[in-house]
């Protein structure tokens, strides 16, 4: 499949530059059989008792930096993943080389290593400090907001989905920002079960399809975890199996043997695109409005068939609907399940 045949025009008003109040207030676009518009509070309503609900409980580290060279120019520095040699970093500045020297007030740090890796302006960085660096980051750091966000987040919480714990995305899985604890209380109160898996949302995301034959792209590792009490509260649905976000639906992939989810703690590379056969159960996903051309485009159009999926960005637009991370949401039914 080609890159091209996941290309759309999107008009730039349409991009959402901060979230709704409350949460629950966005849009809901429901594509099983045709298409159906409400609003994200109406969710519940497409639940019954013995569904399962699966949400990705992972949490946005403050991983963005803003300081200075040692020479004055200004930087920009994204802390994305630690190793035993240092930290890797994507770094914006001119004239980053190794050994240069960054000043973040009371955190210094030395370039180690310029590394060669898909993304351009990847560093391996060496922090210098006194006590933990998600500690620090947590006083100093800010959300990293997707580059099309111009508009500065006066509550940095909003970039959280409500119920995340486990520290570790440099984005959020943003499908779940729409939900609220009463939301998902009334959910519950249903007698549908929640089920929650962990995939920490890395550069590998987000980082730009280039190759126009699309099975030529090569996926970053995400680190997934799930928990025993969880994968069988899943593998015992009885009714409908929702997943809440690409993320999830990747997480439930890559841990599904023999139809079943199991325990794991480790990383994926899994590249979801059409044509794939899906392993685990899922019935229906929620997601967002994605960016053509999008590794996370490709898994809904795997999930929900391309030509049924591009037509319901189609009536998204012809609506209004708003997109990407601060946007609406869609309900949509797995491929042949309508």
């Amino acid at each position: 499949m080609k890159l091209s045949d996941f290309d759309y025009h999107l008009p730039k008003e349409l991009i959402a530059q901060s979230p709704v109040e409350p949460r629950d207030s966005s849009r809901l676009m429901v594509v099983g059989s045709g298409i159906e518009h409400q609003l994200f509070s109406d969710i519940p309503d497409h639940f019954e008792k013995g569904d399962t609900l699966v949400l990705n409980d992972s949490r946005v580290i403050p991983a963005k930096l803003i300081g200075k060279k040692s020479t004055g120019g200004q930087i920009e520095a994204l802390v994305v993943s630690k190793s035993d040699a240092g930290y890797e970093c994507l770094i914006r500045g001119k004239n980053v080389r190794e050994g240069t020297k960054l000043d973040f007030g009371e955190l210094e740090a030395t370039v180690l290593q310029i590394l060669e890796k898909p993304n351009t302006n990847r560093y391996l960085v060496n922090f210098n400090c006194n006590g933990s660096l998600p500690d620090i980051l947590e006083r100093i750091g800010e959300a990293p907001l997707p580059p099309y966000i111009k508009q500065k987040l006066d509550d940095k919480n909003r970039y959280q989905t409500v119920y995340s714990r486990e520290k570790g995305s440099i984005a959020a899985p943003t499908a779940g920002l729409h939900f609220t604890e009463e939301l998902i209380e009334k959910i519950s109160k249903k007698g549908v079960n929640v089920a929650y898996v962990t995939l920490h949302v890395s550069l590998g995301t987000f980082t730009p399809v280039k190759a126009e034959n699309i099975e030529e792209h090569i996926m970053e590792p995400e680190y997934i975890s799930i928990r025993r009490e969880n994968a069988d509260i899943i593998n015992d649905t009885k009714g409908k199996l929702i997943a809440a976000g690409t993320t999830t639906v990747k997480a439930l992939e890559s841990s599904c043997v023999d139809g079943k989810i199991v325990e794991n703690d480790g990383f994926s590379q899994l590249f979801i695109y059409p044509p794939y056969e899906f392993r685990s159960k899922i019935d229906a996903m929620i997601t967002n409005f994605h960016l053509p051309k999008s590794t996370l485009l490709m898994l809904v159009g795997a999930f929900a068939g391309k030509e049924r999926l591009m037509s319901a960005y189609n009536e998204a637009i012809l609506r209004s609907y708003r997109f990407y991370s601060f946007g609406d949401a869609m309900l949509i039914s797995r491929q042949g399940k309508n």
